[in-house]
């Protein structure tokens, strides 16, 4: 469930913003792909589009925790959905037709303009970071899901749901 498809019409061109996030499961046997070695816990990974504002758009069904943003934003299917809008992503979404900052090259420096515009596309991000808080207020994304992993894609379109009605979409 999501407001991806209505917001990237091409009239309504708002900028979307887009980032992964986990959902802890805990250690389960049989379920070792959903380990992430960043993060040296089990979870689900999401991924959550938002408007400047901070105001949620959707998010993605869950997928393998040890999976990079990067694959799991294809996987999702949102790299074809959002073929036509500007989106924003942190450098994880680097490859992507995302707008991302400037890597610090080997051995240099950036230059002023990269380091403004990076600066710019940082504060940008940051409602997309506070949307992510937002839905980590539900503890159940927050603290970790115990039950059955086949009910946790139903949690989240809930919780998905419960939170597009908090916000009044």
């Amino acid at each position: 469930m999501h407001l991806l498809a209505e917001v990237t019409t091409p009239p309504v061109g708002r900028l979307v913003l887009v980032d992964g996030t986990d959902v802890p499961t805990g250690n389960r046997a049989g379920h070792e792909d959903n380990y992430s070695g960043k993060r040296r816990r089990a979870g689900l990974n999401i991924q959550v589009a938002a408007d400047t504002e901070g105001g949620l758009l959707g998010i993605s069904t869950p997928l393998c925790g040890s999976m990079h943003d990067r694959k799991a934003f294809t996987e999702s299917g949102w790299e074809d959905l959002l073929v036509e809008t500007s989106f924003i992503g942190d450098p994880a979404y680097q490859g992507t037709r995302a707008i991302t900052p400037r890597k610090k090259p080997k051995g240099g420096e950036l230059s002023a303009a990269d380091k403004k515009n990076n600066k710019t596309i940082s504060s940008l991000r940051s409602a997309v970071e506070r949307c992510i808080a937002h839905l980590k207020n539900w503890k159940i994304l927050a603290t970790g899901y115990r039950g059955r992993l086949a009910e946790l894609s139903n949690i989240i379109r809930i919780v998905t749901a419960l939170e597009f009605y908090r916000l009044g979409w």
